[in-house]
């Protein structure tokens, strides 16, 4: 079963075991939508959830007791069966879609494949080529389109070239 990473453990909060989260999600309250996740290949069912303060989440999971079980947590990618993500809009699309696909110019210039992408105020996408490393924010009008279907990132050349970090 394919699985999305949908956050990251920050640190424990309290003494009950619930944890300080940041969400990988659209929308934090997509990961109730979940009901279980896993955090370094170990199943665990939600048992609480609430949003806090500057973007931050809180959870609560069946098997962390208490802060020493949440403290063994810290750092660790939070994951979620791809079947229970909620559906997309149009046009939106999962980050483990993309990558892998590779980044070309509308007049077919192959620039890299995209390695990572850091869900930032707006997204830092990392291409390879070569075995270097190019980056770049995806601002408005820089991927033109994502065509799963042939496995390509297009995007424009003019505005990248503005935008990269080589």
């Amino acid at each position: 079963m394919e699985r999305l990473i949908i956050g990251e453990v920050l640190k424990p909060q309290g003494i009950r075991g619930e944890l300080k989260i940041k969400t990988y999600t659209d929308f934090p309250e997509d990961i109730k939508s979940f009901g279980k996740v896993y955090i370094g290949g170990v199943e665990y069912r939600i048992l609480s959830f609430r949003i806090g303060e500057g973007g931050f989440a809180y959870l609560g999971l069946r098997g962390v007791p208490d802060r020493n079980a949440a403290e063994l947590l810290r750092g660790q990618k939070i994951e979620g069966d791809r079947e229970d993500a909620p559906a997309l809009e149009e046009g939106r699309y999962y980050i483990v879609d993309i990558l892998g696909l590779d980044a070309v110019t509308e007049e077919g210039e192959f620039l890299g494949v995209v390695k990572d992408i850091t869900p930032l105020s707006s997204e830092v996408y990392t291409l390879e080529k070569d075995g270097k490393r190019i980056l770049f924010p995806a601002v408005r009008g820089v991927v033109k389109r994502v065509d799963l279907e042939e496995k390509r990132l297009v995007i424009d050349k003019k505005k990248f070239d503005e935008v990269a970090v080589y």
